[in-house]
């Protein structure tokens, strides 16, 4: 049912967005395109992946057989299932597929994912915060931005860096969550705990997972500009760095359908000062893009994946 929810107002917001865009000048877009730079942008692909999954070896404890091989699956089947299922299904079964095959207790494998995730939307933040704080034309909006998102990369940092300061964050929430939610608070207070206690009695880890996850999304930040120079627009780079990384978070809210809808909509009017409605919505097709191409080739992985899904369902 949420899937159906997420996927109507998905389309619901595209048919509102397209309804102001010309189609022809969409194509014309599209036809007048870089190819040197198109092809160049969507490429990057394969090298973030092998970085996301070279990462995930990193986290994993030392005594972990965890290939390179195996790595790009478990990344490539949960792009599939992040697509297909609701939640960011695909990291809770990549954790479960962890502790399936002997890579790790069930606890600290979903301890390391829910890691993972936090180290990604930091750094993603991080670059949020840098390009907010140079961005020239800042009004109202951009003002309460920059606050709001500093504000919530500062918490983030307290969380993974103070085990007081998470554990009390947890448990305040949980007083004033239903019951429905509070149960899981208390199971990952618990993941929170082990999680702290592994990673922060390997200092040398923890510096390879920080600067890999502010490289990765370097890249990911970077990819977009690269999208933006194949239709034939510009964006400095520094602004880029702002605009871009806003757009992904209004992606991340729990809304639509692999935040296809309000991605679109964030793009096409955070970068109205630079170039046109249609170019921003090109510039949304292929944002999509970087979550299908990966999804698209985890194809064959997806029935590997769906049995942890189907274990996870059961326990």
């Amino acid at each position: 049912m949420k899937r159906f929810i997420s996927l109507a107002i998905s389309t619901a917001i595209l048919v509102i967005l397209y309804s102001k865009i010309n189609f022809q000048q969409l194509l014309k877009v599209f036809r007048d395109c870089n190819l040197a730079w198109l092809s160049i942008s969507l490429t990057m692909v394969i090298p973030i992946t092998l970085i996301t999954a070279w990462r995930l070896q990193q986290l994993m404890p030392k005594n972990s057989n965890l290939g390179l091989l195996e790595a790009n699956r478990l990344i490539l089947g949960s792009s599939v299932l992040n697509m297909i299922l609701p939640s960011k299904m695909g990291e809770i079964a990549k954790a479960y597929f962890l502790r399936d095959r002997g890579h790790l207790s069930g606890s600290l494998s979903i301890s390391l994912v829910i890691f993972e995730r936090i180290f990604d939307l930091l750094s993603l933040l991080f670059y949020c915060v840098l390009g907010l704080i140079i961005y020239p034309n800042k009004d109202e909006f951009f003002l309460v931005m920059t606050i709001g998102i500093l504000i919530s990369l500062s918490v983030g940092l307290l969380l993974i860096c103070s085990q007081n300061f998470a554990l009390f964050f947890l448990k305040s929430l949980s007083k004033i969550s239903p019951n429905s939610i509070k149960l899981k608070i208390q199971t990952l207070e618990s993941s929170w705990q082990e999680m702290h206690q592994y990673f922060w009695s390997h200092p040398n880890q923890l510096i390879t997972i920080t600067s890999t996850s502010i490289f990765l999304w370097f890249l990911h930040l970077l990819q977009i500009w690269f999208f933006i120079l194949a239709l034939n627009a510009w964006v400095p780079f520094v602004t880029n760095l702002a605009l871009s990384s806003l757009a992904i978070l209004a992606g991340l809210l729990p809304l639509t359908f692999a935040g296809v809808g309000t991605r679109d909509a964030a793009l096409v009017y955070l970068y109205q000062p630079y170039f046109s409605a249609s170019i921003g919505a090109a510039l949304g097709i292929l944002c999509t893009s970087r979550y299908f191409l990966p999804a698209l080739v985890g194809l064959p992985f997806l029935n590997q994946m769906m049995s942890a899904v189907r274990q996870f369902k059961r326990s």
